[in-house]
């Protein structure tokens, strides 16, 4: 009886394998806005469902990381659903505090620009299979505002 079960797990863990999942890519991040408080950076990141109905999206996670520490995390909770059979482009605004920005002087005054690592989890509840999450990570260098960005 043991025996069956094992190969009834096995074949439906065979079968879930292979079933298509939406996949993901940060495609790009750039400054949005300065506040008092903080600076908004813009990740866009594009998804696309294989599925011919739409999927709800439980939650999106971000860390944000420069020269090893972590300088944002949050997240954006119900941020909508993916369009059924087609790419939707989700937003994620991530702020850092000016507080954080000050302890990275030494990176900032080589070339105006922040090392960035981002991290980012897209949460969808998938039919049968539950909720499942994407992960996604992109690096690269984050210009700061100057002048004319906060006053144009």
């Amino acid at each position: 009886m043991a025996d069956l079960i094992d190969k009834a797990k096995n074949f439906i863990a065979d079968k879930v394998a292979d079933i298509p999942k939406p996949e993901a890519s940060v495609t790009d991040v750039d400054f949005k806005r300065l506040s008092c408080d903080s600076v908004e950076y813009l990740a866009n990141v594009s998804v696309s469902n294989p599925y011919s109905c739409a999927i709800p999206i439980c939650e999106i996670s971000y860390t944000l990381k420069s020269d090893g520490r972590v300088i944002a995390t949050g997240t954006v909770p119900d941020p909508g659903s993916l369009k059924a059979s087609d790419s939707t482009m989700l937003e994620v605004a991530v702020k850092v505090p000016h507080t954080v920005l000050i302890s990275l002087v030494r990176d900032i005054g080589r070339d105006w620009d922040i090392d960035y690592e981002l991290q980012i989890g897209l949460t969808i509840d998938l039919p049968v299979i539950g909720s499942f999450t994407i992960p996604l990570s992109t690096k690269g260098e984050m210009k700061l505002p100057t002048f004319s960005d906060m006053f144009a």
